[in-house]
């Protein structure tokens, strides 16, 4: 079969660090001789993984976006990269990084400089996902049939994944992390404001300038860690819970089977020596977790990576490959950040009212996000659609679109069925050159996702796309 070589940067500004990787994939026509090409990722492989640097900030407001640049630049240079060199990854801003108020700005000047993929703010959800994938959490529940809960503890936020059979459950994220109280000098120098209520509930006075107790660190540490163990359904969830949390805690009603950890404290648990030599609480939070009696019985098993599992899962696992039956107009790659409005197509009698359905989903998109801004269009699409069907529909998303939006966006259309050469082909017979059009199969998404589409890869047959969850910008 033929296989063709792609390589994929994941690049991860997170609340203590911040970090590279490039991999290598494989993609293989898996659909075999005399059937329909299916271009899948057979293989990945992590090529090189930089340096793990302190991320940079300018103040407790600001990151230091000079910094981060040369970092980057540093890691290409010594892994033997150039952005041309790329088919696909992401630089994502994670953790309390992702809500500095100059984060966005970061993740465009970046861009001149990684390469073309996807940049953005990765809100609390994205990156549990992430996470997870890359600390082996989805395989191991693949492989296991069991329910895995991933917990990435990073410096500023606890993000957690459960997975079954490989797929997203729920997710939540949590104000608990390494980095939440620093020290300096044998002084506390910062207390996060979520910790400083914390430790007031547990009757303990913790704030900066006083002296560095550890017995007194390590009883807050020990309610980090249970708070934890509720987190994940393996107790009780007391009063803490709701203040704690960053987003919403895991709603779903299935409790986990295995559990795995990965982020900086996961890094920090078989560590012994100089509890402070991080500047923070991170070893003792790892200590912590690790000494829970809940947590030990908890059938805990050890991350495929633990420091690198969000970069990993988004260099490697954000990406998805579109089916190769697709039609596109030349020169109109790459698109970053497309929100998507996903309108209902599975049946023949939906066709009927397709622009009708159209309109109203470009009207609620436009109250939200306002008028003029690029859109992609998710249907499931007709399995098996006649010469006739394909017409009709292509009629009335030509007509409504031309209604709807602005003669410059591109025609983006995004369907799970196999049926994007064709639609494609009668959407380029009704627009001639009025607009640009890419009709891509094979990938799923929502309302409400991003996608990300790449430059077309394998002869131009496929197309890499990445989609981002609703949930960007915190």
């Amino acid at each position: 079969m033929q296989t063709e070589e792609i390589l994929s940067a994941g690049i991860d500004i997170g609340t203590s660090t911040t970090q590279l990787v490039f991999s290598r994939m494989l993609l293989q026509n898996t659909g075999g001789f005399g059937k329909i090409p299916q271009i899948k990722v057979i293989s990945k492989e992590v090529i090189y993984r930089s340096q793990v640097y302190f991320t940079p900030l300018l103040s407790r407001e600001e990151i230091d976006g000079k910094w981060v640049d040369r970092i980057i630049k540093k890691e290409y240079r010594k892994a033997g990269m150039k952005p041309a060199d790329l088919s696909t990854g992401a630089v994502i801003i994670t953790g309390e990084t992702s809500r500095k108020k100059n984060a966005e700005d970061v993740v465009e000047a970046i861009a001149d400089v990684a390469g073309d993929f996807v940049m953005a703010t990765a809100g609390a959800d994205l990156e549990s996902v992430l996470a997870g994938k890359g600390a082996g959490a989805a395989e191991l529940s693949r492989k296991t049939e069991k329910i895995v809960a991933n917990l990435d503890i990073g410096g500023g936020t606890t993000n957690i994944c459960l997975f079954e059979n490989g797929n997203v459950l729920d997710t939540a994220c949590f104000d608990i992390g390494g980095r939440l109280v620093k020290v300096a000098d044998g002084k506390i120098t910062y207390v996060a404001p979520k910790i400083r209520w914390l430790s007031e509930q547990l009757g303990l006075e913790i704030a900066e300038g006083q002296n560095v107790e550890v017995k007194k660190l390590k009883v807050l540490t020990d309610a980090m860690a249970e708070i934890l163990v509720e987190a994940v359904g393996l107790k009780d969830a007391d009063v803490f819970i709701e203040k704690m949390k960053t987003n919403h805690a895991i709603t779903c009603q299935k409790k986990p089977e295995l559990i795995t950890f990965s982020g900086g404290v996961a890094s920090c648990f078989e560590e012994i020596g100089e509890l402070f030599r991080y500047g923070d609480i991170g070893v003792l939070l790892a200590q912590s977790i690790r000494e829970n009696p809940i947590f030990q019985k908890g059938n805990v098993c050890k991350a495929k990576e633990t420091m690198h599992a969000t970069v990993i899962g988004a260099g490697n696992y954000s990406m998805n490959i579109s089916g190769s039956t697709i039609e596109y107009t030349e020169d109109t790659f790459p698109l970053k950040n497309i929100p998507v409005v996903k309108i209902a197509l599975e049946q023949p009698e939906d066709i009927a009212d397709l622009d009708e359905k159209l309109h109203r989903a470009m009207q609620i998109y436009q109250e939200s996000r306002g008028e003029g801004r690029q859109i992609a269009i998710a249907m499931k699409g007709l399995k098996c659609p006649s010469f006739t069907q394909i017409q009709e529909i292509a009629e009335k998303l030509t007509e409504q679109y031309d209604r709807e939006c602005e003669p410059d966006n591109v025609l983006i259309i995004v369907l799970e069925e196999d049926i994007g050469k064709a639609l494609g082909q009668a959407l380029h017979h009704r627009i001639k050159n009025r607009r640009k059009i890419i009709c891509i199969d094979g990938i799923y998404c929502e309302s409400g996702d991003f996608v990300d589409l790449g430059e077309p890869i394998v002869s131009g047959k496929v197309i890499p796309v990445i989609v981002k969850t609703l949930i960007f910008n915190g």
